[in-house]
């Protein structure tokens, strides 16, 4: 009788049975349990595995429960060990686990879409492009209830993110426990993965001197929203680049040094015609692309695409 509704299935939706199928052998509890094996240093596994732990979260992120809670009650039988046990175990669960559980899977999941040409048009042809972003729980988000008015307690942890937009996947991601730690602790990990040929794109916050010569000394590229207390010197007058939907258009070439190392970029401020949520009059955007690679018009744009896919 199975194998009649089955067939049914492949015959009706077979793309719905080909991405079970591959969905099944990335995320099998095998795999999920030799990345555990293979970066875990303190934890181990004996009653409750963290392929467990993986598939009851993937639970709550799809919305099939609304919280953690509820689905260790769902799955309580199944799983076989106390709450205390169970949260235990999560909350032990090592940054290096967790980040290597994203790494690791976004390859596979990479050379799927590509291999069924899943993949979106290049944002700027010749440039493997990087989004960078943050993130951060608020501090009332997802903490217990007797601390989320008390400001010394421990915030949420942060986190980079970092983005592949034409596979529209995360590709690695940097963690920190502490929340009131600043997100330019981890840029030097961030700086690790740069390649040749990369563009990076990411906001204000990225914008820092080490951040920027760090990229181009890998011989990648950067469109970053500049930092107001960014030091500059201006090599060039700014001038007029031009009209677009949004606003007036300028650019100027400027240098920017750090113990001894400099390099001259180019700064295109986007005049608004109308103003940002948070009340900016002008955007300015960083980069070090070269013109015949991208105008000012492109080099907005870039940054407007980081927009559109939800980032803020």
């Amino acid at each position: 009788m199975l194998s009649h509704i089955f067939d049914a299935f492949t015959q009706e939706s077979p793309i719905s049975i080909m991405m079970r199928g591959l969905m099944e052998r990335v995320f099998s509890a095998e795999r999920l349990d030799e990345i555990f094996d293979a970066h875990s240093k303190v934890q181990y596994q004996r009653e409750l595995l963290f392929s467990t732990l993986v598939n009851l979260l993937s639970l709550v992120v799809c919305g099939i429960h609304p919280s953690v809670n509820a689905a260790y009650k769902a799955k309580a039988q199944q799983i076989n060990v106390t709450r205390g046990a169970f949260y235990q175990k999560l909350n032990g669960i090592e940054m290096e686990v967790s980040a290597a559980l994203l790494r690791q899977t976004a390859r596979e999941l990479g050379s799927l879409i590509q291999a069924v040409g899943g993949q979106q048009e290049p944002l700027l042809p010749g440039y493997r492009v990087r989004i960078l972003d943050g993130n951060a729980l608020a501090a009332t988000e997802h903490r217990l209830a007797v601390l989320r008015q008390e400001p010394a307690a421990p915030l949420p942890g942060k986190s980079l993110v970092v983005l592949d937009p034409e596979a529209r996947l995360a590709l690695d991601i940097f963690l920190c426990e502490d929340g009131h730690a600043q997100e330019r602790r981890l840029f030097g990990h961030v700086l690790e993965t740069v390649e040749p040929q990369q563009l990076w794109i990411a906001d204000r916050n990225m914008c820092t001197l080490g951040f920027l010569l760090g990229i181009a000394k890998r011989q990648a590229a950067f469109v970053i929203r500049a930092h107001e207390n960014l030091p500059w010197e201006a090599v060039s007058d700014l001038q007029s680049a031009g009209l677009v939907e949004s606003g007036e258009l300028f650019e100027q070439e400027i240098r920017i040094e750090q113990e001894g190392h400099s390099l001259k970029i180019r700064r295109v401020v986007l005049r608004l015609s109308k103003p940002t949520r948070h009340g900016d009059n002008e955007m300015v955007f960083l980069t070090n692309l070269p013109t015949t690679s991208a105008s000012a018009e492109v080099v907005s744009e870039l940054y407007s695409n980081r927009l559109r896919i939800g980032l803020p």
